[in-house]
């Protein structure tokens, strides 16, 4: 009996919040650029001349599962950037980024990972995605645990960050992040270095975010963590890459990535980081 009391104080415990916008999230700039429609089912983001727009979560978390489905800017989306990322406060922040660099019309998205621990990233891996991102929704996720983070485009694995703080690579364990989201204009750099330019004839852009989901450790404004003390059985919180899951990245890797720091030693002359000399996955 005592078991099943521990298990359901659990299950109340760990936040999960199943896709209401109003619930779940403030919009924070862009005024009337940002919309949620459909009851809070569906949150639109656009893009002009004077303004972006962006929303957070209303909780702030340490380590949890995150989800969205997410539809481009079609067409002509150069020099914009669509965002879905964790990040704390503060100079010395953690953040976990997943942006989506847009392009010149029948040219592909380019999918920009990067990992922030005490203020410092230098950590991206980019990626170009197997299908049209502007097509359809596709389900784009955040997974954090005190082992990994993993990131997931329609629940494949593209990136691990294993925990290596025993082998001295820092890992964000310690500052309560909360989910944010922007559309906004990066032609100084997003598209092909910066050489393509936004097109403000198109615009405003939109891009369309929905089902938005949150499974995690929920940080009050006092510090207390809704996770301490239960007897938590949710599966992200252990989660990492079984047999099946090294297959999926390994594939993602090996056709899809088109650039890795770990790979970069021009721009490390005095040696790749520690973590690119550690197993991967």
């Amino acid at each position: 009996m005592m078991l099943k009391v521990l298990v359901v104080l659990a299950f109340l415990l760990v936040s999960s919040s199943a896709g209401n916008f109003n619930q779940d999230v403030t919009i924070t700039w862009g005024g009337p650029r940002a919309q949620i429609l459909n009851g809070g089912q569906v949150l639109t983001l656009s893009l002009d001349n004077i303004s972006g727009s962006g929303f957070e979560s209303k909780n702030e978390y340490l380590y949890g599962r995150f989800d969205v489905q997410l539809k481009l800017v079609p067409g002509n989306s150069a020099g914009t950037v669509t965002t879905f990322f964790l990040a704390s406060q503060g100079s010395a922040h953690d953040e976990i980024d997943f942006e989506f660099l847009g392009n010149s019309s029948g040219q592909p998205y380019t999918v920009h990972t990067n990992i922030y621990t005490q203020g410092v990233g230098n950590r991206e891996q980019q990626f170009r995605l197997w299908f049209d991102p502007t097509a359809a929704f596709h389900t784009y996720t955040v997974l954090w645990n005190s082992q990994n983070i993993i990131y997931m485009v329609d629940n494949i694995p593209i990136r691990v960050f294993k925990n290596y703080a025993a082998q001295g690579v820092s890992f964000p364990t310690s500052q309560a992040m909360r989910l944010l989201a922007s559309l906004w204009n990066a032609d100084d750099w997003a598209t092909q270095g910066g050489r393509v330019k936004t097109d403000w004839t198109k615009a405003p852009f939109t891009a369309t975010y929905r089902n938005y989901n949150a499974v995690g450790c929920v940080v009050s404004a006092t510090g207390t963590n809704s996770c301490n003390g239960a007897a938590n059985s949710q599966a992200w919180l252990t989660q990492g890459l079984d047999a099946n899951g090294r297959n999926r990245i390994r594939w993602v890797q090996q056709n899809h990535m088109i650039y890795n720091y770990c790979y970069d030693v021009k721009r490390f002359p005095q040696g790749l980081p520690r973590e690119c000399r550690l197993p991967r996955f």
